[in-house]
Order: structure tokens, then C-alpha cells, then sequence
């Protein structure tokens, strides 16, 4: 199972939020590069990239950033927010980003995963970001009347890397992770899961792989920035 650490970028800098909210940050670096750079000396085999400043606004905003982390790092990376047009997923591939999430365009527009899969099949991940079981959309900003299950059940037909699942409540709270719900979108999904949010300890990295092969990975934020995981450790419970 794969150990991802998240760098999520807002106005060019690497931070964190509480719940998706972007007026509750934390800032950890004005060098997203370097961050990525320490990421990888502890180990790390992916990196997870998001412009959070795109996901609200629906175009990438941080490429600038996003360039130089590719440029700094040897490990593959995947890249979400803003991405919803086949235009942005050529532009970050181009880059030498190695997958694109889409998040809002599950929902809002299949035409567009189908298109994308089709030319870079296993290559595209679905962003599926939920709250009390439902799909948000927009960075989070609106919420859907979808259920995160009845959205996963309908991806069996593309070639897709798998899926992001992240549940909104626990993100950026370092409370654990929601064993139960993705536990329900493992039982659901016909690909990959990678989960997201709350994960803090040695024990949730633990009880995600607990869950089966068909979770491929464990995006961790908060919890490296703080000192309450440690990167290494993670690694090692992970394999």
C-alpha cells in the first residue's frame, strides 16, 4: 500500500486546511519544491498534488509551482483541482505529471472522463470528496444530493487508475480516518481506492490496509506537517 504525502497549494504556497475551509489555513512552506524534495528523501514513492486555488476556481492556478515541483523530484506525482477539461489533463500530462484526479466533472460532466480515459487510460483518478456519504463539488463548496456510492458504482466501464475518496469531516482534523464509510466504498468500488482524511497514526495506516487489496494507498497531510506521523514509520506498517 502506498504512503502518499499531500501538498496542497494556495497562492503558491504549501498548506493545509481544516475541513476543506479555505480561511482556516495553515502555512508550512513558501517553497513547495523543497517541501516535495523532503518528502522524497524520507521515502516517499508518490506525492500528491493539489491546487486548491483551482479547485474553487475551475482552472489550474498554481502551474508555475506545480512545474517546479516536477522539476525538483524524481517520484511520479499526481495532480487535482481544476482539473475539468480535457485541455487541462493534456497541459499537466504534457507537464510530466503522471495522474490527473478529476473531482467535479464525476458528477457534472462523465462525457469528459470517458474522453479522458479513452486517450490516457490508467492515467486518470476520480476525486470523490464526500460529506455525511454525499459528493461535494466545486472545492467543496457545494454539496450534492449524490451519495459517494451510488457515484463509484458507476465507473466500472473506464479504464481509470482507481479512486481518491476523501471524507470532508475528518480532513485536516487528525481524528482518524472513517473506517466505515470507506469501508462502504471499498465494498462498492470496481477499482482502486486511495483513501484521504483524518489519517494520523501508525494504527489507521494499519486499519486502511486492513481493509483489503483494493485499497492502493494512503494520502497523509496534517498529520507529516505536525510531527504526528512519521513518514518512515508509515512506510514501513504500510508494506
Amino acid at each position: 500500500m502506498l504512503i502518499i504525502p499531500a501538498i496542497d497549494l494556495k497562492d503558491g504556497r504549501c498548506v493545509r486546511l481544516r475541513q476543506g475551509d479555505l480561511q482556516q489555513e495553515t502555512v508550512y512552506s513558501d517553497d513547495p519544491s523543497a517541501m516535495a524534495r523532503h518528502w522524497e528523501r524520507q521515502g516517499a514513492k508518490f506525492l500528491h498534488v493539489v491546487d486548491l486555488n483551482g479547485a474553487v476556481e475551475g482552472r489550474p492556478r498554481n502551474l508555475g509551482q506545480i512545474e517546479s515541483i516536477l522539476k525538483a523530484v524524481t517520484i511520479p506525482i499526481q495532480v487535482g483541482g481544476g482539473v475539468r477539461s480535457l485541455e487541462i489533463v493534456k497541459v499537466y500530462l504534457s507537464r510530466g505529471v503522471r495522474r490527473v484526479v478529476l473531482g467535479t466533472a464525476a458528477l457534472q460532466e462523465p462525457a469528459l472522463i470517458e474522453k479522458a480515459c479513452a486517450e490516457f487510460p490508467t492515467r486518470v483518478l476520480v476525486g470523490i470528496d464526500a460529506r455525511e456519504g454525499r459528493v461535494a463539488l466545486q472545492g467543496w463548496t457545494v454539496l450534492s444530493e449524490t451519495m459517494a456510492t451510488d457515484l463509484v458504482r458507476t465507473l466500472a466501464s473506464y479504464p481509470l487508475a482507481g479512486v481518491v475518496y476523501t471524507d470532508i469531516a475528518q480532513d485536516g482534523m487528525m481524528a482518524g480516518p472513517n473506517l466505515a464509510a470507506l469501508r462502504a466504498m471499498v465494498d462498492c468500488s470496481p477499482v482502486p481506492i486511495i483513501a484521504s482524511g483524518g489519517i494520523t497514526h501508525v494504527e489507521d495506516i494499519l486499519a486502511i490496509k486492513s481493509l483489503g487489496s483494493r485499497i492502493e494507498g494512503a494520502i497523509v497531510g496534517k498529520a507529516l506537517y505536525e510531527g504526528k506521523l512519521d513518514l518512515q514509520e508509515a512506510l514501513s506498517a504500510a508494506s
